[in-house]
């Protein structure tokens, strides 16, 4: 499972070292792909797999849901991690997300999200905000 949050830097090569404990976790190759919130993806290639073919599973004749698709998979990237823990982000990716030389890295359960961070930062100040009411939300449906 991944957890927590890292600050790391993205090096002029457009390379980012993973946090050690995500290594063990996805493995050799990961898929980086277009999140949401203006943040990237990234699966272990095994995770990816079950995503992309819950995604491909969904009806074509609606337009929502080709977009959706093509956002996902048409920007995803399978990459290597290196022997130092980093992986190469790809130009469109990069600047999709706005990534400086500082990026916050997310653990979120089954993937790892990377931002800018200062976009993070104001993101995550508005989730603390809306805290309350978002687990109120998530009561009335058995969540929490």
């Amino acid at each position: 499972m991944l957890l927590g949050e890292y600050t790391h830097t993205l090096d002029p090569k457009k390379r980012l070292s993973l946090p050690a404990k995500f290594r063990q976790e996805v493995g050799k190759k990961v898929v980086l792909t277009h999140g949401l919130d203006r943040c990237l993806f990234l699966y272990s290639v095994k995770q990816w797999e079950k995503i992309a073919e819950k995604l491909s599973e969904l009806s074509t004749g609606q337009s929502d849901t080709r977009g959706f698709n093509r956002f996902m998979l048409a920007g995803a990237v399978e990459v290597e991690v290196d022997s130092l823990g980093r992986i190469l982000v790809p130009d469109f990716l990069k600047e999709f997300a706005d990534l400086g030389q500082k990026v916050v890295i997310t653990g979120v359960h089954n993937r790892a999200e990377i931002w800018n961070e200062e976009k993070w930062i104001e993101y995550k100040k508005r989730i603390i905000d809306q805290a309350d009411s978002l687990a109120e939300k998530l009561g009335e449906i058995g969540v929490f």
